[in-house]
């Protein structure tokens, strides 16, 4: 996953939660140098849902301001890291390109 390009990172999730996997491996893939290298990164748990069920969700936002706000529970993980490196590789393009 290219973190390169990242400034913050908002992950919500339960953690018993079957739903919670996609978000929880994310967070599992981001280097364990990220905040020093200038990523906030933020992880709000939320507690046992009383009713219903708790949606899972991770917000990207990059270096240009675009900001990426996904649903987990509707994805794997290889979606989801398919879609932050699809904008990571947008932004090495035009950062090569304005050399």
């Amino acid at each position: 996953m290219i973190t390169r390009y990242l400034t913050s990172v908002t992950v919500t999730f339960s953690p018993f939660s079957r739903t919670a996997k996609t978000a929880r491996l994310f967070l599992a893939l981001l280097p364990s140098n990220a905040r020093q290298s200038g990523v906030k990164v933020t992880t709000n748990v939320i507690p046992l849902p009383k009713e219903g069920k708790v949606e899972s969700w991770v917000g990207v936002t990059f270096k240009d301001g675009k900001e990426i706000k996904l649903e987990t529970s509707k994805m794997g993980i290889k979606d989801l890291v398919e879609e932050m490196d699809r904008h990571s590789r947008l932004l090495a393009r035009k950062e090569e390109l304005a050399g």
